[in-house]
């Protein structure tokens, strides 16, 4: 740039290649409208009339400079008049629609109503005989007719079915359902106007449109084809190829949440360029003309559309790259950004609803970071001398991070610090795994080997996403919890400003690295050195798995130890016993078949030799017994009954089988949760520690059993009943007489667990509680100092749906 040339003639309308005439435009379109959604209609009128009264000042003002921007301020002013007219009328008209005043009062009504958007599954952790998984569907809906109780009520206004998985998982968009059931108030910032909570199964009065069908038959052909695979890669692949993660394991989701990944299984502008980008490849390799090839990319992209389905990140991953297919084919460059505003604006215009949707936001901003931020980043790591190839995949998840981590943090109250590593990492083998998914997906109709041969090409990458994401997730520090809401977003990307600006200054860059290297010699050994875990000389730990149960008792071999119930899911017990450096579990005990005992076996065996599973006499529930008796089939291990009187020794530890001497003569399909809990084996394990009373979920009828009977429960530590829950007697604790209490529980239960007068109780006789909801996982240690207890001091977070 000439320093003398005239500032009129400074082009303005460009940043490194990129044109930004459309940016006040788009901005105008989503922050009028997201200020409208929070606030009230008449502040979207307000921001629309605004940005059409600066269009024409400025346009009138400066005619020079805004001749470059006649394009722009045209935009602007068309995007503020749909800003005041009509968008700020449907936020006004779902602010006053008769179902949010229906659904104020909880009235029960009968609605018609179509389905929008594909089902979302709810998943939920197993806890006594309800089974992990999916049991709740959320469905977004736009309303027909409705009537309550006392009339039919004028609405055609957005709501949210909340309904049983059964029957409700498999309705298509564009399908017409009848649904009866309470209203609730829906949460403020969005055009969903109640949420109606679904009995019974759905009344289906339409078939969803063609496409839908086959699409949600090539879905359906895409798991089957999956069936292949290992069960964490078989649910994995379709996420990563169109976002269905109806079979995806808890365990890999959460890993990929922790670890800053859980973005490749939601469908957005990546996918698009993967799959536009494959078409565009292969037919300039034939050598298509570029207008050719761009109509063939943009038949690809409608296609992957609709497979995928009209969530918000795909529309706007679909409108973008139909914007800049239109760019290709009338060879415009640098079209990157103006297909983005444009996008944002279109997309916002048409749906208000997506100015408040964190997906499209972070949708939207992780693009910007890549157009924006990646490219320069990537230079300047260029001109240091680090290779071009090591410099895009540095720079690119790193702008992806920045862009997007005020908006994680503020929605989800942490930030993973191991995403920038982990997105590193997983980028070379993710466009391969979704071209052999889209491939076998369209392929595998028509020829089902070869669609199952280009299905066994992704598991490779599918393992690799899965080792990137668990070790990540279990990296020290990976997740930081951090301030939510809105003013916890805000203090991240002020935050991330101060780093940005400190890094282009050389004095300020030598401050943040002295106070980094600080930082990292103090918390690093904080979190990973000190205290020391697992502590020496352990003998039993209460392992932190939520609301759940178990415990590792130690034998005198390191890396040996027995293993007292597996917790709801899988994954946190296997990291508990990954943490204490087991790798090899003669005896696995299931106290009784309740899921929030049984939910993590499956995990135990991963990277482990296990010598075999035993449980008690009880075998209810069925599908639980059916569960353990398949599992343990399936890898070969033997399957024991454990009885009153059996004595089992290990070097360092020994088992004494008290119970279950609760007697029943109900079959397993009349046994209730209470039932059950009374059947649970009763432990004591001798260690060096002295003796651990494990007792399942025994309640009082069964701890009267075990006092009338005379069972020695004298025990210097106690796993507490039941998750501390109030049928605890106080008779029991008193012939127990422990010295030291372990209380297994979850963050947040609903079930009120530990109950107060059990706490009171365990203190009165003397004892000293450990939870696992406050402590972590918690340690049992003897040395010269006595018996104590050594907690961890990180514990889990309520359950994630």
């Amino acid at each position: 740039m000439n320093p003398s040339a005239d500032p009129s003639e400074v082009d303005t309308t460009s940043w490194r290649g990129q044109d930004l005439r459309l940016i006040p435009a788009a901005a105008t379109a989503w922050l009028g409208t997201l200020s409208g959604l929070l606030v009230g209609w008449w502040i979207a009128m307000l921001c629309g009339a605004a940005a059409v009264v600066l269009a024409i000042i400025t346009g009138v003002r400066a005619r020079r400079t805004a001749s470059r921007w006649v394009t722009g301020l045209g935009a602007l002013a068309i995007l503020g008049v749909l800003t005041a007219g009509p968008v700020a009328l449907r936020i006004r008209a779902a602010e006053h629609d008769d179902l949010r005043a229906a659904a104020a009062r909880g009235s029960e009504v009968t609605t018609r109503a179509v389905v929008t958007e594909r089902p979302r599954p709810v998943r939920g952790a197993g806890y006594a005989d309800r089974r992990a998984g999916i049991r709740l569907v959320v469905i977004a809906a736009t309303v027909d007719t409705a009537e309550t109780d006392e009339r039919v009520v004028d609405s055609d206004g957005r709501i949210l079915l909340l309904a049983p998985a059964e029957g409700w998982t498999d309705l298509l968009p564009g399908q017409q359902v009848t649904a009866s059931g309470r209203l609730a108030p829906a949460k403020g910032g969005e055009l969903t106007v109640a949420v109606l909570s679904v009995r019974g199964p759905p009344s289906v009065l339409a078939p969803a449109p063609w496409w839908q069908r086959a699409a949600e038959s090539l879905r359906t052909g895409l798991r089957g084809l999956c069936s292949v695979l290992p069960e964490e890669q078989a649910g994995l692949v379709p996420g990563l190829v169109v976002g269905d993660t109806s079979t995806l394991s808890p365990r890999v989701e959460h890993e990929f949440t922790d670890s800053g990944m859980s973005h490749l299984m939601a469908v957005s502008g990546g996918n698009v360029a993967i799959v536009c980008g494959s078409i565009l490849l292969l037919l300039k390799a034939l050598r298509v003309g570029p207008r050719t090839s761009a109509a063939a990319a943009a038949a690809g992209l409608a296609g992957f559309v609709v497979l995928a389905g009209p969530a918000p990140s795909v529309l706007r991953a679909g409108v973008m790259g139909a914007v800049g297919l239109l760019a290709l084919a009338m060879g415009r460059r640098g079209s990157a950004l103006p297909a983005l505003a444009f996008a944002v604006s279109g997309l916002v215009v048409v749906d208000p609803a997506m100015a408040a949707d964190f997906g499209f936001a972070l949708s939207v901003l992780a693009t910007a970071g890549l157009v924006l931020l990646a490219p320069r980043w990537a230079e300047w790591l260029v001109g240091r001398g680090v290779p071009a190839g090591y410099a895009e995949g540095l720079a690119i998840p790193l702008a992806a991070f920045v862009m997007t981590a005020p908006i994680i943090a503020g929605m989800a109250g942490s930030i993973s610090l191991v995403s920038v590593v982990t997105n590193v990492l997983a980028a070379p083998v993710v466009a391969p795994a979704t071209v052999f998914g889209v491939l076998a997906t369209v392929v595998g109709p028509w020829w089902p080997s070869a669609g199952r041969l280009l299905v066994r090409l992704t598991e490779p990458e599918a393992s690799w996403l899965i080792t990137v994401a668990r070790h990540g997730a279990r990296a020290p520090g990976a997740v930081v919890d951090w301030p939510g809401g809105w003013w916890g977003g805000l203090l991240a990307a002020g935050l991330l400003v101060v780093l940005l600006v400190a890094i282009r200054l050389r004095h300020a860059r030598i401050l943040l690295a002295v106070a980094l290297a600080g930082g990292l010699l103090v918390f690093v050994p904080v979190r990973v050195l000190a205290p020391a875990w697992p502590p020496a000389s352990w003998s039993a730990v209460a392992c932190d798995v939520g609301q759940g149960d178990a415990v590792v008792l130690a034998t005198g071999e390191p890396g040996r130890a027995v293993l007292v119930d597996t917790g709801p899911e899988p994954g946190p017990v296997d990291e508990c016993l990954s943490r204490l450096g087991v790798d090899r579990v003669p005896l696995i005990v299931l106290s009784h078949l309740h899921a929030d005992h049984i939910g993590g076996l499956e995990s135990v065996f991963e990277g482990r030799s296990v010598g075999a599973v035993a449980v008690g006499p009880g075998r209810a529930p069925a599908w639980a017994w059916q569960q353990i008796a398949d599992e343990t089939a399936r890898r070969g291990i033997p399957l024991l009954e454990l009885g009153i009187g059996q004595r089992l020794d290990w070097p360092g530890l020994s088992l004494d089988v008290l119970g279950p001497r609760y007697v029943t003569r109900r079959s397993a399909r009349e046994q209730d949760g209470t039932v059950i809990n009374n059947g649970s084996v009763v432990l004591r394990a001798g260690t060096p520690a002295g003796r651990v009373l494990l007792t399942g979920d025994v309640e009082l009828a069964a701890q009267a059993d075990l006092m009338a009977e005379g069972a020695d429960l004298r025990a210097e530590i106690l796993k507490v009943p039941h998750h501390g829950s109030r049928y605890t007697a106080p008779d029991f604790l008193n012939a127990v007489a422990p010295r030291l209490a372990l209380v297994s529980v979850g963050a947040g239960n609903t079930y009120g667990h530990p109950n107060k007068s059990t706490l009171d109780n365990l203190t009165a006789v003397g004892a000293s509680v450990a939870r696992t909801d406050t402590d972590g996982d918690t340690a049992v240690v003897a040395d010269a100092r006595g018996l104590s207890l050594v907690r961890r001091g990180e514990p889990r977070g309520p359950p994630r749906s």
